[in-house]
This record gives C-alpha cells, structure tokens and sequence, in this order.
C-alpha cells in the first residue's frame, strides 16, 4: 500500500525523523577524557585510572623541549607527539586490568599505565 504526502509534509516527516534520532550519536563530551603530561622525560600521572568497558579519550600534552612519543604495545598504540603540542588518542574500552604505557624518547624515565577499573 502507498500512501502519497504532499511535500511539505513529507519534508516536515523528514525534520521529524533526524531531530528525534540526532540524539541517538553520544555526544563527543559523554566520553571521558583524561590528561597526561609529557615533561622532564616522564609521563605526569605516572597512573591514569580509566572506566572499564568505555571508550575514552587520552589527551598527551608535551610540554618537553623535543618530542616524545606515547607508546603501548599492550593498547596497540604510538604516537608521536612534538614539543609544545597535544595529541588525542582514542582508546577502549578496554577489560578491568593493566596496561602499561612508555615514552619511545626516554624509555627509562618516562614510564606509566592505565588501569581500567
């Protein structure tokens, strides 16, 4: 069976449709966004506490004189990040545990991990 709508209703139909499902998409700021600092060839928090089974949002600010690069085998993860930038990696959700995190240009100082809790 076809029923026929005149246009201005059909595209009133259509204004309907998108409005009621806009809501539908999570919002960018209903993920959680955490931040960590590269400086002095560390990572700042050394530990970054994270909700199990979300996905979220990892801000690495450098504050460092060169570039430092986020790297996790664990999270599948690298990034180089230069002096004076940010970098957002997406991450998760991940199961309850550990994941350990270094930084490629200082791996014996810049050292940290996630828990996802």
């Amino acid at each position: 069976m076809f029923i026929r709508i005149p246009k201005f209703r059909q595209a009133c139909v259509a204004v309907l449709l998108f409005v009621s499902t806009a809501g539908v998409v999570a919002a960018p700021d209903e993920m959680p966004v955490f931040q960590l600092t590269a400086k002095d060839g560390r990572f700042i928090p050394e530990t970054v506490e994270v909700p199990a089974g979300k996905k979220f949002k990892l801000v690495v600010n450098n504050e460092g004189p060169g570039p430092e690069e986020f790297e996790s085998h664990e999270l599948n993860r690298e990034k180089v990040i230069p002096a004076g930038k940010k970098a957002d990696i997406l991450l998760g959700p991940l199961k309850p545990g550990t994941y350990s995190f270094f930084g490629e240009f200082h791996p014996k100082t810049a050292k940290g991990q996630i828990v996802a809790k």
